[in-house]
């Protein structure tokens, strides 16, 4: 067995939201220069080029990608091999607490939905956990913004509308968001299990790598045919019309029941703020 200190789990989130929040992944930050390349529409090329210059200045000057710093995400894969003593969930949350007040990021979280009363530190964050094989822990997370969560939706298709029910799902929930989430996207696709886990596996789609392919062939020809279609609607950046509305199309997909297909759709922005660390 192995002993991890839960202050080695506090201070290894504080560093990657402290890092995720001024500093765009560089394999996400290639797509956008690709983009620029791609884009045919010239205001559209002018909103990814500001795109660009303004991932270049937060990362100069260490300021955050964009105000909406987000609430945290906090994804832990535990190895069953690991163990550690004191309050897992707080060890987060102090995580939390330490990146939002030194980084001066902003605090969006409230105690209550329907109060709205600031909790002042941005916690708590959103926990989810899973014990797997090891003894290390994988800490992934997102600091996600309401701009592109609240256009995010879960539906529970018949089985008989199948594959095109789910294409014609996302693609009327890329159209009815336009350009509120602030595209160019990363789209993740939920597909099975019930309604609260197809929701989560599209929020872990996010946090799959940029470049990589689903590894079931039906979920990479989805993700390959969506993607081709959500840049055909015309959106494009920032919703000022051209061919990127999307950087990438990520579809997650889990065994479930025969009489139902629950559909989840997550937007992620453009500042796309992730970062995965094995400790």
């Amino acid at each position: 067995m192995r002993k991890i200190d839960l202050e080695t789990i506090t201070e290894n989130i504080r560093e990657m939201i402290l890092e995720a929040a001024c500093v765009l992944e560089e394999n996400v930050w290639e797509k956008i220069r690709e983009a620029i390349k791609k884009e045919e529409s010239p205001l559209g090329r002018n909103v990814l080029e500001k795109i660009n210059e303004n991932a270049e200045l937060a990362k100069i000057k260490n300021m955050p990608l964009c105000q909406d710093t987000g609430m945290a995400i906090v994804f832990l894969e535990i190895g069953s091999e690991v163990i550690f003593q004191g309050d897992l969930e707080e060890a987060v949350n102090e995580g939390v607490r330490r990146a939002y007040a030194q980084g001066y990021l902003r605090k969006s979280v409230v105690r209550h939905p329907l109060e709205r009363t600031n909790t002042g530190d941005n916690t708590p964050a959103v926990l989810h956990t899973k014990i797997v094989p090891g003894d290390k822990i994988k800490i992934s997370l997102a600091t996600k913004g309401a701009g592109s969560e609240n256009v995010s939706f879960v539906k529970i298709l018949s089985p008989g509308e199948g594959e095109d029910g789910i294409k014609k799902t996302v693609l009327e929930a890329v159209l009815s968001a336009g350009g509120k989430p602030c595209p160019p996207l990363v789209i993740g696709v939920g597909i099975g299990g019930t309604l609260e886990k197809a929701a989560l596996l599209a929020k872990e789609a996010l946090l799959r790598d940029i470049e990589d392919e689903a590894e079931h062939p039906l979920d990479r020809k989805l993700e390959k045919e969506l993607l081709e279609a959500i840049n055909k609607t015309g959106i494009g950046p920032m919703g000022f019309g051209g061919i990127v509305s999307a950087l990438a199309v990520k579809v997650n997909s889990y065994p479930c029941h025969i009489a139902s297909l629950p559909v989840a759709v997550n937007f992620q922005c453009h500042a796309a703020r992730h970062r995965s660390r094995v400790i």
